[in-house]
């Protein structure tokens, strides 16, 4: 019984991947770069850093520069250019970053 339930765990640990593990999520989350820094780590207190905020809070950011809630001077251009699946996967992604 127990081998039967490690050969299980071990089976279903490929689908435990998470969105930092993802190249779709590291090459959207690359377009961010230039202004939020490599991996979501602003170089600059000018633009906020997206490392480790919670993905709900990035989500909801997003999906408000995409539907003109929330004033911005590129944001809510760039945001209308994503899926909301683009967007949870972004989100996922830069949560992930410590």
């Amino acid at each position: 019984m127990n081998r039967l339930l490690i050969a299980a765990a071990l089976a279903a640990a490929p689908l435990a991947a998470t969105a930092q593990d993802s190249p779709a999520a590291r090459s959207l989350a690359a377009t961010c770069a230039a202004c939020h820094g490599t991996d979501g780590r602003s170089a600059t207190k000018e633009v906020i850093g997206l490392a480790g905020l919670p993905k709900e809070h990035i989500v909801s950011q997003m999906k408000a520069f995409k539907d003109g809630t929330r004033p911005a001077t590129v944001m809510h251009q760039l945001a209308k250019g994503y899926t909301d699946q683009q967007i949870e996967l972004l989100a996922a992604y830069f949560a992930a970053q410590r």
